[in-house]
């Protein structure tokens, strides 16, 4: 939905909306252009919230009524993700329509690929986003960030189909610094068996992003009803949980790039590892790890 007009007003208007029209933004992006083609009671439907509620959010943003939303979605979404549109060569991607030297080459490196151009305002906008994202995350939040996952007597971390890699990352470095790091397990009858001994001195880490995981919400509500905590890193659009957390760190929505944010996960996750090992002093574990490391 890159340079859509529609979605990208939805995106702008969102942080300035009260809970129920949020709900229905986050169900039209999340699913788009999709769930903007349906009734209007389905969409109301699958964000929880009553059809006068999305009826207001249509006016709010100047529309005659759902109907005329709805056109302006079919005239304005063109259904290609983002890595799509940067390979095919959509306009300001920099990569090569099917006419141009590079993609018409027989040979070469660069048979194909996107020009150099493309590349470098790729490299751009992560870094321009990486920037946004790393100044996101505030003292005050990687302090109290610091402070669960250094007092914590478990650590629990899960993620999406992608930013499951982060969690991954996570919890392999902080089993380094402190006991009592893991991973979330896969399988429903895994998950329960975690819960089972999960308490108010446990922390949950949940990376959840669009399109927000169904599995990641089942898992963090029960946990929550058992009095585990919740740091929840979602993106600017914020995940359904984002209430429930107890440390809210999220992404700006330059953090989105042709692929995934993948790379602006990792850099947050970094930074809470730094300031999470400057509370624990971790010398002498870290020490006793290597060791072991070099014995077997």
């Amino acid at each position: 939905m890159e340079n859509d007009p529609v979605a990208d007003r939805l995106s702008a208007v969102y942080p300035e909306l009260p809970p129920g029209e949020r709900a229905i933004v986050r169900v039209l992006l999340d699913d788009y252009p999709f769930a903007a083609l349906g009734s209007l009671r389905a969409l109301a439907e699958r964000a929880g919230v009553s059809p006068p509620t999305a009826s207001r959010l249509f006016d709010r943003l100047g529309y005659a009524g759902f109907a005329d939303f709805q056109a302006a979605v079919r005239d304005g979404a063109r259904d290609r993700s983002r890595l799509l549109e940067f390979v095919t060569g959509a306009p300001g991607t920099g990569a090569p329509d099917a006419s141009s030297p590079a993609a018409s080459s027989p040979g070469g490196d660069g048979a194909g690929a996107p020009e150099p151009s493309g590349l470098r305002r790729a490299a751009e906008d992560l870094r321009a986003g990486l920037d946004g994202t790393l100044a996101s995350v505030t003292d005050p939040l990687l302090e109290a960030s610091a402070a669960l996952l250094a007092g914590a007597d478990t650590v629990w971390a899960l993620g999406g189909p992608l930013s499951e890699l982060a969690a991954e990352y996570l919890i392999r470095q902080l089993a380094s610094l402190r006991p009592g790091a893991h991973r979330v397990p896969g399988s429903a009858q895994a998950r329960a068996r975690t819960l089972l001994d999960l308490g108010g001195g446990d922390v949950v880490v949940a990376y959840d992003f669009r399109r927000y995981s169904p599995d990641t919400a089942r898992f963090v509500e029960a946990a929550r009803a058992r009095g585990a905590r919740l740091l929840l890193v979602t993106d600017a659009w914020e995940s359904p949980l984002s209430a429930a957390a107890q440390v809210l760190i999220r992404l700006p929505r330059e953090a989105a790039g042709p692929i995934a944010p993948l790379a602006h996960e990792i850099a947050v996750t970094e930074l809470l590892l730094v300031a999470t090992a400057a509370r624990l002093a971790p010398a002498a574990r870290l020490a006793d790890l290597e060791a072991l490391t070099q014995s077997l």
